[in-house]
């Protein structure tokens, strides 16, 4: 993302810092950690895991919504109480996830193609029970659409999802996202766009849209 994105021009335009937290823990030793896209170091699901042995280092909720952050104010000029959000596929999911479950700590968010309820598709399905355990509860924590049932957000949520994407009919399923949000009275702007699909050439396509959506929302722009 950090290179083919091509966000920085405009994001330093707009006054912007960027970070860009990785997938997942790196170098935990565990078994099966490594050599599956869709799980572990491929695919942390930003969970903090409760399950073992992933409970020891899968902590990705809480490093980027309270180390990270911590860490790049104490080390940078900014402004942390201005902070929004943003994420493509899985880190979509941890976007939405974020800041519907924490939506004091941030003005904005946006998402690339995300996994809006992983707790209904084979991505979350085969990841979520390994990092949480068996009960559909826990992972109801981690869904986008029963976190926006329980609490909105504060501002209006932007979604762009590619029509040409192979992932959107069994994995991505916005349409229970914008249903979910139509039933909570949460703002949704769904772009969806015809022949696009899931690559990072989507995202440099409309990353322009997004940064200036969060400056807006941070009095940037």
């Amino acid at each position: 993302a950090t290179i083919k994105a091509g966000a920085q021009r405009l994001a330093a335009e707009l006054g912007l810092v960027l970070v860009m937290p990785d997938t997942s823990p790196r170098g935990t030793g565990i078994d099966g950690a490594t050599g599956d896209w869709e799980f572990g170091e491929g695919a942390g699901f930003y969970v903090d895991a409760t399950a073992a042995p992933w409970s020891a280092h899968f902590r990705m909720r809480s490093y980027v919504a309270d180390e990270l952050p911590a860490l790049i104010a104490a080390r940078f000029p900014v402004d942390a109480a201005l902070s929004g959000i943003c994420g493509h596929s899985m880190g979509g999911h941890g976007a939405l996830t974020l800041a519907l479950k924490y939506p004091q700590r941030y003005r904005s968010v946006s998402a690339f193609a995300p996994i809006v309820a992983p707790s209904q598709v084979p991505w979350g399905r085969k990841a979520l029970p390994r990092y949480l355990g068996d009960d559909p509860a826990a992972w109801a924590d981690y869904d986008a659409c029963e976190l926006v049932r329980r609490q909105t957000f504060g501002g209006t949520i932007l979604i762009d999802q590619g029509e040409a994407d192979p992932f959107l009919e069994a994995q991505l399923k916005p349409e229970l996202f914008d249903q979910a949000c139509a039933e909570a009275g949460q703002p949704l702007l769904l772009r969806r766009h015809a022949g696009y699909d899931h690559s990072y050439w989507f995202i440099t396509s409309f990353i322009d849209d997004h940064l200036r959506h969060h400056a807006a929302a941070l009095g940037l722009s």
